[in-house]
């Protein structure tokens, strides 16, 4: 999944995967990773989530990143926000508060940039890869993020051959091959989501899976 298709799918707001509710397992497990007040927190592939403005009411520093600007600029506008607009690096950097998203490419971020990053949340981003760019996407994630880091990591999972992603199926198995050299993994719940996702059921899923995991160092 190339930089082009992301933004069509932006353009032309083809955006299923935006959720219209802070996910609920974040609401669940977040209080797991028992993080200190004003931790900044990393959101690979952030899009426009309402997941955003929850981190930051828990008193977190939200850094986001988005490769299509026209969901950042939908974010602080459906929030009623005024951002300040510069540059960092290469990315377009809008902050309000707490919350700053950077727009650009994720693997252009430097472990400079995350350096004070104690956290990290995963929704959309590693089920939004295909096979080779999951790879490419945790070895970078793990290279760049501190020692003293953990996270949140939400997938899917379902019979690949049956639906081309994304979202793509990421397993348990998977998850453990990507993090499991570096981090601690920590399988938290799983849950049977078909029923409430029916154009996946259309589409002829036999099975759709949603499952957490708290990632340490």
């Amino acid at each position: 999944m190339h930089e082009d298709f992301w933004q069509a799918r932006w353009s032309r707001n083809e955006i299923g995967f935006h959720l219209n509710q802070v996910n609920p397992w974040l609401e669940q497990f977040w209080p797991t990773l028992r993080l200190a007040a004003g931790t900044r927190v990393l959101v690979p592939l952030c899009g426009k989530s309402l997941d955003l403005s929850w981190l930051a009411g828990q008193g977190h520093a939200v850094l986001g990143i988005e490769l299509a600007e026209t969901a950042v600029q939908a974010f602080f506008a459906e929030h009623s926000l005024q951002p300040e607009v510069s540059q960092q690096g290469s990315f377009t950097r809008y902050q309000s508060g707490l919350i700053e998203l950077w727009c650009g490419d994720f693997f252009a971020l430097t472990a400079d940039d995350v350096a004070n990053c104690r956290a990290f949340y995963d929704r959309a981003a590693l089920i939004a890869m295909p096979a080779e760019m999951r790879e490419r996407y945790a070895a970078h994630l793990t290279a760049i993020l501190p020692g003293a880091c953990s996270g949140l990591l939400v997938t899917l999972d379902y019979a690949q051959e049956e639906k081309a992603g994304p979202p793509f199926a990421v397993s348990e198995a998977e998850v453990r091959r990507l993090f499991g050299a570096a981090w601690t993994v920590e399988w938290m719940a799983q849950k049977d989501v078909l029923e409430l996702n029916w154009k996946y059921h259309q589409q002829g899923l036999t099975r759709l899976e949603e499952a957490a995991y708290r990632i340490r160092r």
